[in-house]
């Protein structure tokens, strides 16, 4: 191989900066899809073939600045094809750069030593070479990120986590490159093979410490979240708790208030205070038997829910039979019912026609299943991310465990909680094996 050997041709390195956002893009959860996506980053691809090779031929000092557009062309890529903050799709863009920084350089090495003195610029062995650089690469890192950290969703990246991984691409990208700017420096490389060799290797490097980073950054926001669902279940539970005994109270006075009743009937009075008397009468019937499910928890949380609906004009209807649910604990329980009715009143009371405030829930048994359904009329979209909406509210860092917990109780017993919209009604199903001991705890 001579000592003297050309540097990356543009398309290569345009074709690398493409193929690693796609590895990226085809993980993330997508905005664009099938032929929108596929001709968007076509064109941008074009763009950056085009924009690489009218600038190959420009100063040296020129040099950064247009791979620093070409990063900004990268950035608008992957921003514009995913479902991302700005943080997540300038974070992902760094990756994405180091992973084609590598591809490349490993490609042109692998040309320079095996095909640029025997196929005098033949394109066959060059493409086949080419793709059998970049498609292993980027399959590897696809297969990287799916099983060791996947997380199809928004990462979430705080500005310090940004800021430490362009930190990174950046000292990679200039330690790297550092012998093709000066030869002059004690960490220069002399010879043109020695000068590959650095270059591939500190992309190498710059590719694991990235790649490092993610899994710490993806394995902290999974502990945040696992804290969080744990803290939403124990809050549920001491609402359920609080509920309980505030009912416990309200039954007694019930109570009282029956026996009040009784004397007053035997002393004289108008016919219009003895219609009265029965109507008080009939209205505690009628509340001693509403949410009589056969589970006492569930009993506590739908009436607890019931008054509130009442106060506010919400129309909670419920057909449940509580026994099949005897075999979920009390704090499991209070979570999934008590995260999906006030998610659903949350809703309900931001429409204004009172007579659209509605709520319907059911527990049946289907097939050796126990399912939940809790549906509540709805205006407006709303945006999904897999199985469940995005949260509507601005913090989302503190916000949307609601749906997660209920997801969360729904695994720990074999089942699957998802989300949908019919029409104008958003449906929550939980759906949980039946034990083969039956219902009963």
């Amino acid at each position: 191989m001579s000592d003297i050997l050309p540097d990356i041709p543009r398309l290569y390195t345009a074709l690398a900066e493409w193929g690693a956002c796609m590895v990226y893009i085809l993980f993330l959860e997508r905005r664009l899809r099938g032929w929108r996506l596929w001709s968007w980053s076509g064109f941008l691809l074009a763009v950056l073939t085009a924009f690489l090779v009218l600038t190959d031929d420009l100063p040296i000092a020129l040099w950064i600045p247009c791979m620093t557009a070409a990063v900004g062309i990268m950035l608008l890529l992957v921003g514009t094809c995913c479902q991302l903050e700005w943080t997540d799709a300038a974070y992902y863009t760094v990756q994405a750069f180091v992973l084609a920084e590598f591809a490349a350089s490993l490609e042109w090495q692998l040309h320079c030593f095996l095909l640029l003195e025997r196929s005098g610029g033949a394109f066959l062995p060059a493409a086949l070479l080419l793709a059998a650089v970049y498609l292993p690469c980027f399959l590897l890192v696809s297969w990287l990120l799916r099983r060791f950290a996947a997380r199809p969703g928004p990462m979430r990246i705080t500005r310090g986590e940004l800021c430490s991984a362009v930190i990174i691409g950046i000292a990679e990208f200039a330690a790297s490159n550092l012998s093709f700017l000066s030869v002059q420096t004690p960490f220069s490389g002399r010879y043109s093979g020695e000068i590959y060799n650095i270059r591939t290797i500190m992309d190498l490097g710059g590719l694991a410490i990235l790649y490092a980073h993610h899994v710490q950054c993806h394995d902290l926001r999974v502990r945040r979240e696992l804290e969080a669902v744990q803290n939403t279940l124990r809050s549920q539970y001491r609402q359920y708790q609080l509920s309980r005994e505030s009912i416990d109270l309200i039954n007694r006075k019930y109570h009282d208030l029956k026996h009040q009743i009784t004397v007053l009937r035997a002393e004289p009075d108008s016919a219009k205070r003895a219609a009265f008397l029965d109507q008080m009468e009939e209205e505690i019937r009628d509340y001693e038997a509403q949410n009589k499910t056969g589970n006492q928890v569930l009993d506590t949380i739908l009436t607890s829910k019931s008054l509130y609906c009442a106060r506010h004009k919400i129309a909670l209807t419920c057909v449940a039979d509580g026994t099949l649910l005897n075999f979920v604990e009390p704090m499991d329980l209070s979570a999934v019912f008590g995260n999906a009715l006030d998610n659903a009143i949350e809703c309900e009371e931001r429409i204004a026609a009172p007579e659209k405030r509605l709520i319907h829930v059911t527990v049946s048994a289907r097939r050796g299943f126990v399912l939940v359904r809790c549906e509540n009329y709805c205006e407006g979209n709303l945006r999904f991310s897999g199985d469940f909406p995005v949260t509507t509210k601005a913090d989302r860092d503190f916000h949307g465990y609601g749906l997660k917990s209920i997801r969360f109780v729904a695994k720990k017993y074999g089942g699957s909680a998802t989300a949908r919209m019919e029409k104008q009604w958003f449906v929550l199903q939980v759906l949980l094996p039946i034990p083969d001991n039956g219902a009963a705890k």
